[in-house]
């Protein structure tokens, strides 16, 4: 076992350097019955905009209240010690600056050990310990209170949760192993690899205590007294009846039943690439047995291997783009040049126009409305919109009086001269430069100088499609990913006389909207689907010289994407994959591929077989005949390295034309657009780290190349 209390922690100071200290202040509290709780409080003495992080420093200071602890409950002057945090917060878990800054591995082993020492002390001060999660509670956060003896919740508690295999990390503080010993394999599985692979899930309150996670729930208003009343009880003797007893759950038959079915269910979802969910995984299944101070040092082994590898600093990098760079857009104007919208115009009332009228109904809390070519068209459209509506108030996500509220907002019409006080026009239609260049043609006789035209074209010219409109300063590319509500991503497209006022405007309605915006210059395909088209035109040109389905669809195994190349495209649409094709080699022949294929297989009702999990297993008898291909099939390895140098020069193309503003905007998208992983950090960092990019222009996209420190 190894003896914590032997090992120098103090080079770990060298990291602590400009770390926002997080202190443990104590406080003696004498409760009803008189006895006496030392109740810490963690505090960075920052305002809730900045949350209690767990540094080397701030472990090192909390190390040593503990021992001044342990030695008061030694001479009996304290009767028990809670632990709570600053109003709303206890600890978003470790300081992650810190973790990224680890020279070695050796220091990171030192990093996983220093938080079992200090932590794993609260179950051994000598008298009942407790943790009271009065707020946010994340990662280290939730394992100082697992540490604990008992727990209690404050009801309005609005995170808490065990985000690390998110971050490329696993719960290394006893998380892996103390979680699914109070609550059982399944619901640690949920907690520890299902939510953080759900674009992070959060615990709720309630749920922390319907888990077993906490003893007891209490409302805010009262929630320190309540809690410490309650702890006072606990020492009384008052019997607390717990959902949970640690080391009581079953463990002889769910458990390994459980843990065969996550590897499967992971397998067939993020494939085998990414290295921290098995790793949780494989250390929730060794926490059926052995010790505690066993579980301990596998969890300081599988952290400090995760801290010093690619995957995590790749990990790092991305969560960084999304929490800092997708909140302050580059290129973006001054937001005080944006126009307020009022009224919003959607031309279009088919679905791809329904979801843009409920966002925008649901966001902007201004009336919308739809317009198509007849009224029976009309009607179906705000039908729809009414259901969708219906089916939020059914599932709770409104309430009655909003639901009425948006319903009155919404109106259809076939007179464009209802547009005529709109602020904000945006398109729904088919997508053919005539079609979109008729409607906006149209519609721009009743809209005032001002209003914003949006297209939502995902590849054609937005500067073509406001050939024929007398003010094209006014046209904006406003490029929505598929499903709106749920995708996080908007593509901004600046034609070249898109105006300042107008992008600052797409920009504050994205905002409003609740969505990451990228700006991008009027390039075919923008940013997503270019990279996107790329990856399938090399999938289709493996196809069509003979390549078996099944070899092109593994070969793409090693990027980590969450679809195969052609579970994306029967996704996204046999038709529109060939019409994305075809624009793209349109414009660019000599480095993007036409399928006949694909238009075949766009004619047929149904192209490829899957199974259960929606992995494809083949093509159907249907498609099979209408295949026509070559006998020079590619291997997986050639397949994969003509991708990857495919990316690497198109990406280096993009960056040379000022496309976006750097790699990071490339990234940034393909993370919020393509469900890029996380552990690649985007595309940029996973072409360096293969040597693509130094194959293709003789350099990496980062300076240095974001790498472990391992492989530094």
């Amino acid at each position: 076992m190894t003896d914590y209390t032997t090992i120098d922690f103090s080079e770990l100071l060298a990291l602590s350097e400009d770390e926002v200290v997080t202190h443990s202040f104590v406080k003696d509290v004498t409760v009803p019955s008189g006895r006496t709780i030392a109740l810490v409080t963690l505090d960075n003495g920052r305002d809730h905009t900045r949350p209690n992080t767990l540094g080397p420093a701030t472990i090192l200071e909390l190390d040593g209240v503990l021992e001044g602890l342990r030695k008061r409950a030694a001479a009996g002057e304290i009767d028990g010690v809670a632990i709570t945090g600053k109003p709303f917060i206890l600890a978003a878990g470790a300081d992650l600056s810190k973790v990224g800054d680890v020279p070695s591995r050796a220091a990171a082993r030192k990093l996983a050990q220093l938080g079992h020492h200090v932590l794993g002390k609260l179950d051994g001060l000598g008298v009942p310990t407790f943790v009271f999660i009065n707020g946010l509670a994340l990662g280290g956060g939730l394992e100082i209170g697992l540490n604990a003896d008992y727990r209690t919740v404050d009801a309005s508690a609005p995170a808490v949760a065990l985000p690390e295999v998110f971050l490329g990390l696993i719960p290394g503080w006893g998380g892996a192993y103390l979680l699914p010993n109070l609550i059982g394999i399944e619901n640690a599985l949920n907690v520890v690899i299902s939510n953080p692979l759900k674009n992070n899930r959060m615990l709720k309150a309630k749920d922390v205590f319907e888990l077993g996670i906490a003893d007891a729930i209490f409302p805010s208003a009262n929630f320190l007294e309540d809690s410490l009343t309650w702890a006072d009880g606990v020492l009384g003797g008052v019997k607390v009846e717990r959902k949970n007893v640690p080391g009581k759950v079953e463990r002889t038959i769910k458990w390994p039943i459980a843990i065969s079915t996550a590897r499967k269910m992971l397998e067939s979802r993020i494939g085998t690439v990414a290295k921290s969910p098995y790793a949780a995984l494989d250390l929730l299944e060794a926490a059926r047995s052995g010790t505690k101070e066993q579980g301990f040092e596998r969890e300081d082994e599988a952290l400090s291997a995760l801290v010093a590898g690619d995957q995590f600093q790749a990990s790092m990098y991305a969560f960084d783009l999304v929490q800092k760079r997708a909140k302050r857009p580059v290129g973006a104007p001054d937001r005080s040049l944006a126009r307020p919208v009022t009224k919003v115009g959607i031309i279009g009332a088919g679905l791809m126009a329904s979801q843009f009228a409920l966002l925008f109904l649901r966001r902007l809390q201004v009336p919308v409305v739809i317009t198509d070519l007849d009224q029976g068209r009309v009607d179906k459209g705000t039908a729809h919109i009414i259901s969708e509506i219906d089916a939020l108030l059914g599932k709770g996500r409104v309430s009655p009086d909003e639901a009425n509220r948006l319903k009155a907002l919404l109106s259809g019409t076939t007179d464009k001269a209802d547009f005529a006080d709109c602020d904000w026009v945006i398109e729904a239609v088919f997508e053919e430069v005539g079609v979109k260049q008729a409607v906006f043609a149209d519609v721009e006789q009743y809209v005032s100088e001002t209003t914003v035209l949006a297209t939502n074209t995902s590849s054609l010219s937005v500067e073509e499609i406001g050939a024929k409109l007398q003010h094209p300063e006014r046209l904006v590319g406003f490029h929505f990913f598929n499903p709106v509500a749920v995708m996080p991503l908007l593509e901004v497209v600046k034609a070249p006389k898109t105006d300042d006022e107008t992008l600052a405007t797409a920009f504050a309605t994205a905002a409003k909207l609740k969505k990451s915006a990228i700006l991008t210059a009027d390039a075919p395909g923008f940013i997503v689907n270019r990279l996107l088209a790329k990856v399938m035109g090399e999938a289709a040109h493996a196809l069509d010289v003979g390549t078996p389905l099944l070899t092109v669809e593994k070969a793409f195994a090693p990027i980590g994407l969450p679809m195969t190349p052609f579970q994306l495209i029967d996704l996204v649409g046999w038709k529109v994959a060939a019409h994305v094709q075809d624009t793209m080699v349109g414009k660019f022949p000599d480095r993007f591929f036409a399928s006949d294929n694909l238009h075949r297989l766009a004619e047929l009702d149904a192209v490829v077989e899957k199974d259960k999990g929606g992995k494809v297993t083949g093509f159907t008898k249907q498609a099979q005949k209408v295949l026509t291909v070559g006998k020079s099939p590619l291997t997986e390895a050639e397949i994969l390295r003509r991708v990857e140098d495919g990316l690497a020069a198109e990406i280096k193309l993009m960056l040379d034309e000022h496309v976006v503003a750097a790699a990071e905007d490339i990234d940034l998208g393909l993370i919020l657009g393509a469900g890029w992983p996380f552990q690649d950090g985007g595309a940029t960092p996973y072409l360096d780290r293969v040597g693509a990019s130094e194959r293709v222009f003789g350099d990496t996209f980062h300076h240095p190349p974001i790498r472990g420190v391992e492989n530094v």
